[in-house]
């Protein structure tokens, strides 16, 4: 997939760690990323702030080729056997679509 053509779906992530769990979020996100690649999809970047005044603590962008390829990442049971983790450490999560 050319990034510049147009096509596949293209998100931005928020993630907002629970107080104290900056750490535990980042080791979260580690593990759940490293299964895009095998759903077609692509990290185009991941940034990691300290979440200062409001801000989140990270900020990532995807590439799926589509969102069928999405929706197979989203329903990966090794993703889903962690949702109590998330829910442990993610305080509020933002998810839209964007260009680049």
């Amino acid at each position: 997939m050319d990034e510049s053509d147009g096509t596949g779906l293209r998100l931005c992530c928020l993630l907002w760690a629970r107080p104290g769990l900056e750490v535990a979020l980042s080791e979260y996100e580690d593990a759940v990323l490293a299964l895009i690649p095998e759903h077609g999809g692509t990290v185009v970047h991941r940034a990691i702030g300290e979440g200062l005044d409001g801000h989140p603590n990270e900020v990532q962008l995807y590439r799926f080729p589509d969102q069928s390829a999405l929706d197979r990442y989203l329903a990966d049971p090794r993703r889903l056997a962690l949702t109590g983790e998330r829910d442990r450490v993610i305080a509020r999560t933002g998810l839209f679509p964007v260009a680049f």
